[in-house]
């Protein structure tokens, strides 16, 4: 298993230099907005995606964050160095300009969706909801709830149920033993699927018998070459469309140089797909935000 791991870490310092100055073209087309969350309504559902797998949402009175990742890097934290990959997108808020966050969502312990430097700035009195075997990692919390899927709990009037997905959860060589999954939430009859990180499965299909989903929120990118672990874009709106789902949130893209596709192609390849549909795909830019009617 170690070797394994170090021949992916090679792979991944090859190809990360190959596809750098690719990149920055990409970069440079990327005009990150920049959310008000002051101006949002609290009669409504509004969201704004703030890169990688980060949304700020403003469920009524509540404010949710998923998946917090904020710095300029993700990876081990070496005293006050942080070793790890370099972001190539600033965040559209800094930790400062947030909320005060009531409810943080955290889909499994991959350094790139659990970032520890991020979360000793949130408040110590938000609700954390997250995979099975992760509280060790989040103890400057007051209430953590970790759940299994298809386990529920609530949070003010917010359910929230754990979902299934296809990936894996070890943030060390060793710690295999952690869990991942994404989270169904269900707000004065809306509901809103965040679906953290998976692979093409049709272990969501069941939610559909509890009513269309409002909005999913779905990792788009990270796909080449790792499909076994990561969905195409082509399959995130398969997933979303066996959901009757309304609202189409794409992220998970754009952010981090995790894999070896051009950092455009994720969000083209989806526009792609969705076709006719296409109006559907909602907060794609860096920092867009979208209120539901």
């Amino acid at each position: 298993m170690f070797k394994s791991h170090v021949e992916a870490l090679r792979r991944y310092a090859r190809f990360t230099e190959l596809y750098r100055q690719r990149d920055r073209a990409a970069q440079r087309a990327i005009k990150p907005l920049h959310p008000d969350p002051a101006s949002w309504p609290s009669d409504r559902i509004t969201v704004a995606w703030l890169g990688h797998s980060t949304v700020l949402m403003r469920l009524f009175d509540t404010w949710v964050i998923t998946d917090p990742v904020l710095g300029r890097r993700v990876g081990i934290s070496l005293g006050m160095v942080q070793v790890g990959v370099r972001r190539l997108t600033p965040p559209a808020l800094r930790v400062k300009e947030l909320p005060p966050i009531d409810l943080v969502l955290l889909s499994h312990a991959h350094f790139d969706h659990l970032d520890i430097p991020t979360l000793r700035r949130l408040p110590r009195s938000a609700v954390v909801v997250t995979a099975p075997y992760l509280g060790d990692l989040l103890t400057r919390f007051r209430d953590v709830r970790e759940l299994a899927w298809g386990e529920t709990t609530r949070v003010g009037e917010i359910d929230i149920e754990a979902t299934p997905a296809k990936h894996w959860g070890a943030r060390m060589l060793r710690d295999r033993h952690r869990g991942w999954g994404g989270f169904l939430l269900t707000v004065r009859g809306r509901r809103i699927l965040f679906a953290g990180d998976t692979a093409r499965t049709d272990a969501l299909r069941p939610l559909a018998a509890g009513g269309a989903v409002d909005l999913a929120i779905m990792p788009i990118g990270a796909y080449n070459p790792w499909i076994a672990n990561h969905c195409s874009p082509e399959e995130a709106w398969g997933m979303a469309r066996q959901l009757g789902t309304g609202a189409f949130m794409p992220v998970h893209h754009s952010t981090f140089r995790l894999s070896r596709e051009p950092m455009a192609e994720p969000l083209a390849r989806l526009h792609a797909a969705a076709g006719p549909d296409a109006s559907r795909i909602v907060a794609a830019t860096l920092g867009e935000t979208w209120t539901m009617r």
